[in-house]
C-alpha cells in the first residue's frame, strides 16, 4: 500500500510539473516578405533578418529565446543533481598519448575539471612532466583554446594557434621551449591551416583580413600559403602559393620529416585534393604536380629520399598506401605498398623503418606491422571492441605510443617496443564510472532499401528488454567521417540512470570506405535519414524501447540529420536535440566555409540538386503537426555552421508545432561550433540537455 502511494505521488508530482512547464509562450519572431526564386520555384524566407547575428534586433531575440529556455529548464527540479553528477563523472585525470620531438616527449594532460588541457614536456617517459603551455591562463572564462600546434624538428620551438570563443579564426604564437618564453611573433587571420616547420620558420595558411562587421559570417575566399621566419613581422612573410582564379580553393602545406620537401595540397570541398611536391634542398626548384584534380583523397605519410608513401582512395574506396617516385610521378609508375582490402585502411604511421597500419574491421580497430615493402609481419593485439584514437611515432624511433577507447571506458595509453615486440600500459584513467557494470554489443539491421547497417548498443548488464527503457540514439552520417567506439562522459550519466545508448553507422560516413560515404551524399542523402529512422524502428521492434521513450541527437551534419528525421517522421521520438545543425539547405553555401560542403550536399544553384535539397531541407519542411520535445543547441560565435540555421529553424518550429511538447533553443554565448569549448561550459550545456531529455522521457533522477 505504501509503495502504491509512493508511485501515485510521483506520478501526480510529475504530472503537475509537466502541466506547469507546458503552459508557456514563445517570443514573437517577426516575419518579413522575402521570396527567392530557385529554377522557377518561389521559396519564402520570412526569417532572413535573423541571418544578421550582429543586429540589435537579433541580439534581443537571442536574449528572449534564452530567457524562455532558461525558465523552462529551471523548473526541472533535479537539474542541479544532474549537473553535480556530471561534474563528478568529469573529474578524473586525462592525458593524450605522448609523442617525441628532438630529445623531448610531449603530451596534453587535464587534472579533471580544467577548462582546457595543458601541454607538458618530459625528458623521458619516466621523468616528471613540466608544464609548457597552459591555455587556462589566457582568458578568465576559459574560452580561449588551443587550435593546432607544431613543434620544430629539434624540439626548440612551439608554434601554437589560439581560438577565442570557439571561433575557427586562429592566431598563431611562438614559444621557446627551453625558456618557456613567448617570442614576439604573432600571425593573424589564420583559418583551416596546418603549421609545418622548416628550420627557424614555418608554413601556414590564411585568408585576407575580413572587412566590416561580418567576421563570423563572411564568405571565406582566396586562401593562401605563407612562410614565416621567426623574428620577422607578419607583413614580411613570404607568399608561397595562391590561386587568383579560384576563390573557393583552400590550401595546406606540409614539410617532410627530413625537411627536404614541401607538400602542398589544394581542395575545393571537404573531399578530394590535388597534390604538389617541391624539392626544398634545390634552390629555385619548381613544384612537381603529382595530381591535378580533386577526384580523390591524398596524404603524404612519409618519405625515404625522393620516394613518397601516399595514403589514398584513388581506385581504392577502402583506401590503400602507394609509393610515388618524384622523378617518375605519373600514375602508371605508382607502386601499391598496402593494397586495398575488404576492410577500411583508416591510417598509416611509420616507426623503426616499418609501416604501422590501422584498419577498421566492422567499425572496430586493428593494428598491424609491415616492412617497407608492405609485407605484414605482426598484429598488435588490442583490447576487444575499441577504437585506436591516435598512433604517435617517427620513422627513426624504435617505439610507438597509441591510445584506445571504448563505449564504456575512456582512453588508455600504451607503449609498443618495436624491437622487442612487446607493449605496456602507460596510462589508465581512474574514472568514477563503473565500466565493468556495462556492456556494448554490435547488431546489424536493414534499412529501407535493404542495406545492412551496423549499430552499437551500450547499456547496463542484465537489462530487461521490455520496450520501456529510455533510449538515446546519436547519429552523424556525412563527410566520410567514421563514428566508432568512443567514451562520452555525458552519455555515462544516461547509462547510469538505466538508459540505452545507441550509435548506428549510417551511410554518408566513412566506416566502410568511400563507397559508403558516396551512398549518403547529394541526391542520395535520403539514405542517411532512412538508415537512422530504421535504427530507431529496430530498437522499438526489438523491445529495447518505445517511440515515447526515445531521444535522438546529432551535431553539425548530425544536426541536419535530426532536423530532417524529425520533420519526416515527427512520431519517431519523444525528444529531438539538433545541435549546431545545417538546417537551411538552400543557403548554407553562402556563409563562411559552407561552399566546401557542396561535395556532400549539392547546391541549390544546380536545378537537380535544388530539387533534392528542397525536398528534405529541415527549415523548408516544417509543417503543422505535433513535433517531439525539441531543444536546439547552437553558439552565437559559430562561424562554421552559422547560428542563423538554428535561429530560423526554431522560429519556424515554434510557429507550426500544434502539440504540447516544448520547442526551445539554447544559444550559448561566447561559444562557437564546439571545438575548444571549456569544461565548465560543456557541463552547463550537458546539464541542460540531459535535464530536458530526462524530464521529457519521464525519467526520475
Amino acid at each position: 500500500m505504501q509503495q502504491l502511494k509512493r508511485i501515485l505521488s510521483v506520478v501526480l508530482f510529475t504530472s503537475l510539473c509537466l502541466n506547469s512547464i507546458s503552459q508557456m509562450t514563445y517570443p514573437q519572431t517577426r516575419t518579413i516578405k522575402q521570396i527567392d526564386t530557385y529554377h522557377g520555384v518561389k521559396v519564402q524566407d520570412p526569417y532572413r533578418w535573423l541571418e544578421d547575428d550582429n543586429s540589435p534586433e537579433t541580439k534581443e531575440w537571442v536574449k528572449q529565446q534564452n530567457a524562455t529556455t532558461n525558465a523552462y529548464i529551471s523548473k526541472i527540479t533535479y537539474r542541479k543533481k544532474i549537473k553535480d553528477r556530471l561534474t563528478e563523472l568529469w573529474n578524473f585525470d586525462k592525458m593524450t598519448a605522448p609523442f617525441k620531438k628532438g630529445n623531448l616527449y610531449f603530451s596534453f594532460r587535464n587534472n579533471g575539471l580544467q577548462n582546457q588541457s595543458v601541454l607538458y614536456s618530459q625528458a623521458s617517459l619516466i621523468d616528471k612532466p613540466v608544464m609548457l603551455l597552459n591555455p587556462n591562463t589566457l582568458s578568465g572564462d576559459g574560452t580561449t583554446s588551443l587550435s593546432g600546434m607544431a613543434i620544430s624538428k629539434k624540439g626548440t620551438y612551439l608554434a601554437y594557434g589560439l581560438s577565442k570563443a570557439g571561433s575557427d579564426w586562429v592566431e598563431i604564437h611562438v614559444k621557446n621551449i627551453e625558456t618557456k618564453q613567448d617570442l614576439t611573433d604573432i600571425i593573424k587571420w589564420v583559418k583551416f591551416s596546418d603549421i609545418s616547420w622548416k628550420g627557424d620558420g614555418f608554413y601556414y595558411s590564411r585568408y585576407d583580413e575580413p572587412k566590416g562587421t561580418k567576421t563570423f559570417t563572411q564568405k571565406n575566399e582566396f586562401h593562401k600559403v605563407y612562410f614565416h621566419t621567426l623574428g620577422k613581422l607578419q607583413k614580411e612573410d613570404i607568399l608561397i602559393h595562391e590561386d587568383k582564379e579560384h576563390a573557393d580553393r583552400n590550401f595546406s602545406a606540409q614539410v617532410t620529416h627530413d625537411e627536404n620537401y614541401l607538400i602542398i595540397y589544394g581542395s575545393e570541398t571537404t573531399s578530394g585534393q590535388n597534390l604538389m611536391i617541391k624539392d626544398l634542398s634545390s634552390a629555385g626548384s619548381k613544384p612537381v604536380i603529382i595530381v591535378d584534380n580533386f577526384d580523390n583523397d591524398y596524404a603524404v605519410m612519409e618519405n625515404t629520399g625522393n620516394q613518397f608513401y601516399v595514403y589514398t582512395n584513388y581506385k581504392a574506396p577502402n583506401y590503400k598506401l602507394v609509393k610515388i617516385a618524384l622523378d617518375k610521378p605519373g600514375k602508371g609508375n605508382w607502386e601499391d605498398i598496402l593494397s586495398e582490402t575488404n576492410n577500411l585502411l583508416e591510417g598509416v604511421s611509420f616507426s623503426n623503418n616499418k609501416i604501422i597500419s590501422n584498419y577498421l574491421k566492422e567499425v572496430s580497430s586493428r593494428l598491424y606491422i609491415h616492412n617497407l615493402s608492405g609485407k605484414e609481419e605482426k598484429e598488435i593485439k588490442l583490447p576487444g571492441v575499441c577504437k585506436v584514437t591516435g598512433v604517435f611515432s617517427n620513422i627513426e624511433d624504435k617505439f610507438l605510443t597509441y591510445s584506445v577507447v571504448s563505449y564504456t571506458s575512456p582512453e588508455e595509453i600504451y607503449y609498443y617496443d618495436m624491437e622487442a615486440g612487446t607493449d605496456r600500459q602507460l596510462f589508465k584513467p581512474n574514472t568514477p564510472f563503473k565500466s565493468k557494470d556495462y556492456e556494448t554489443k554490435q547488431v546489424f539491421y536493414k534499412s529501407k532499401d535493404g542495406t545492412k547497417i551496423s549499430m552499437f548498443i551500450t547499456h547496463k548488464k542484465g537489462i530487461e528488454l521490455n520496450g520501456k527503457n529510455p533510449c538515446f540514439v546519436f547519429g552523424y552520417g556525412g563527410f566520410n567521417i567514421s563514428y566508432t567506439p568512443e567514451f562520452r562522459i555525458d552519455r555515462a550519466l544516461f547509462l547510469e540512470a538505466g538508459g540505452i545508448y545507441c550509435v548506428p553507422n549510417i551511410r554518408g560516413g566513412g566506416e566502410y570506405g568511400e563507397d559508403w560515404h558516396i551512398a549518403g551524399t547529394k541526391c542520395k542523402k535520403q539514405n542517411v535519414f532512412d538508415d537512422f529512422i530504421a535504427a530507431c524502428d529496430y530498437l522499438v521492434e526489438n523491445k529495447y524501447t518505445s517511440h515515447e521513450k526515445l531521444a535522438i541527437h546529432g551535431r553539425s551534419n548530425g544536426g541536419l540529420l535530426i532536423g530532417a528525421v524529425m520533420t519526416q517522421r515527427p512520431d519517431i521520438a519523444k525528444v529531438a536535440i539538433p545541435t549546431v545543425g545545417v538546417l537551411d539547405m538552400l543557403r548554407f553555401h553562402l556563409f563562411t566555409i559552407g561552399r566546401a560542403w557542396t561535395v556532400d550536399y549539392g547546391c541549390s544553384e544546380n536545378k537537380e540538386e535544388f530539387e533534392c535539397l528542397y525536398k528534405y531541407s529541415p527549415l523548408h519542411n516544417v509543417k503543422k503537426t505535433n513535433y517531439p520535445a525539441t531543444l536546439v543547441l547552437t553558439g552565437d560565435h559559430d562561424d562554421r555552421v552559422v547560428p542563423a540555421h538554428s535561429f530560423k529553424f526554431i522560429a519556424e518550429l515554434q510557429k507550426n508545432n500544434i502539440g504540447a511538447n516544448p520547442t526551445l533553443i539554447r544559444i550559448d554565448t561566447n561559444a562557437g561550433h564546439g571545438s575548444g569549448k571549456p569544461t565548465d561550459k560543456q557541463i552547463e550545456e550537458f546539464a541542460d540537455m540531459w535535464s530536458f531529455i530526462f524530464f521529457n522521457l519521464g525519467m526520475e533522477y
